[in-house]
């Protein structure tokens, strides 16, 4: 099923098990988003998905029980809509 969704980053991860992928976590007015971002568009899109304080992310949903994640095909960087907002994700902890 394809989605979009958008939201503040909140937090990068990418763990040595994971294979080069990387996770984040948005978060807006309604809860939190779980994205994967697998190696490839990390490689296309870095500036993007490591630089981003708002992020948009285009891609499908996958269901795992009741964990829902969406794997990102192609991210947006919206930073430049918070203006001056001072905003921190947690990174690679």
């Amino acid at each position: 099923m394809l989605a979009r969704g958008a939201g503040i980053v909140t937090c990068r991860q990418r763990p040595g098990t994971a294979k080069g992928t990387l996770f984040i976590t948005l978060e807006d007015e309604t809860g939190l988003t779980n994205v994967i971002v697998r190696p490839e568009l990390i490689e296309r899109q870095r500036r993007a998905l490591l630089g981003a304080r708002l992020l948009g992310v285009y891609g499908q949903i996958s269901r795992q029980g009741q964990v829902v994640h969406l794997i990102a095909g192609r991210v947006v960087d919206h930073s430049a809509m918070l203006g001056l907002l001072d905003v921190h994700s947690r990174d690679f902890h």
